[in-house]
């Protein structure tokens, strides 16, 4: 069964990544534990450094007591009208659905820099959300963002605002990452106080440094404990 590059149509118990790691990517409600709170970590990787950090962000939000990561992308897109994609994408986590979104207690949002801007297949499934902004899916759920570049001024600052305004106007509570980090005072490539970031180089390599994987890992953590202390609210 194939579909359009705009469906998100996937609903298997589990999917294998191509690498192992110990979060979820398609987990059942029933086999969570009951108090369990989920983040979504969504993102698009076109060369595998932006998947690096979202493993890395996964990671984090496990190890806070009481949340889990439920790890999403997004389909490619085509200039192409008759282009399509297969409803479930042919290795790593599927494509994100409705659900997701709204059985998430918070988000952490992925994509590679396009020109200063995220890549075309985010902004396309974030354009797509006229529905759960009129419902305030993701309103009061707090967020962060993370990208990739080749270069060290390749607009690794402007991507992650770029992704930051569409979820100003869905409501959403935008983290960045401190400087009471110590990576994000001693990192020569990636990081930011806006959000996690790898400098791939001209190779597109995805090997994280370790500052990399530690600001990732610190990212998600903080957006772990900031949703679960949200998602107790009375």
């Amino acid at each position: 069964m194939r579909g359009q590059v705009t469906g998100h149509g996937y609903n298997a118990a589990h999917s294998i990544g191509t690498t192992a790691a110990p979060f979820i990517f398609c987990p059942i409600r029933s086999s969570l534990p009951e108090l369990m709170q989920e983040i979504l970590v969504l993102y698009y990787s076109h060369r595998g450094s932006v998947g690096a950090l979202a493993e890395q962000i996964a990671l984090g939000i496990h190890q806070v007591p009481g949340a889990a990561a439920r790890v999403r992308t997004v389909p490619r897109v085509s200039t192409v009208c008759e282009a399509v994609e297969d409803d479930i994408p042919a290795s790593g986590p599927p494509y994100v659905e409705a659900a997701d979104l709204r059985e998430c207690v918070g988000l952490a949002l992925g994509s590679p820099t396009r020109f200063g801007n995220m890549a075309a297949p985010m902004k396309y499934f974030l354009d797509g959300l006229a529905g759960d902004w009129v419902n305030g899916t993701l309103a009061g759920k707090p967020a962060c963002v993370f990208t990739s570049t080749a270069s060290q001024h390749g607009g690794q600052e402007t991507t992650l605002m770029s992704m930051m305004l569409p979820l100003l106007h869905h409501g959403m509570l935008l983290m960045g990452i401190p400087y009471t980090e110590p990576a994000l005072n001693a990192t020569r490539s990636g990081g930011t106080p806006y959000g996690a970031s790898h400098v791939s180089g001209a190779d597109g390599s995805p090997l994280l440094t370790a500052d990399e994987i530690a600001l990732a890992q610190a990212q998600g953590r903080r957006l772990a404990e900031t949703a679960l202390r949200l998602a107790v609210r009375p």
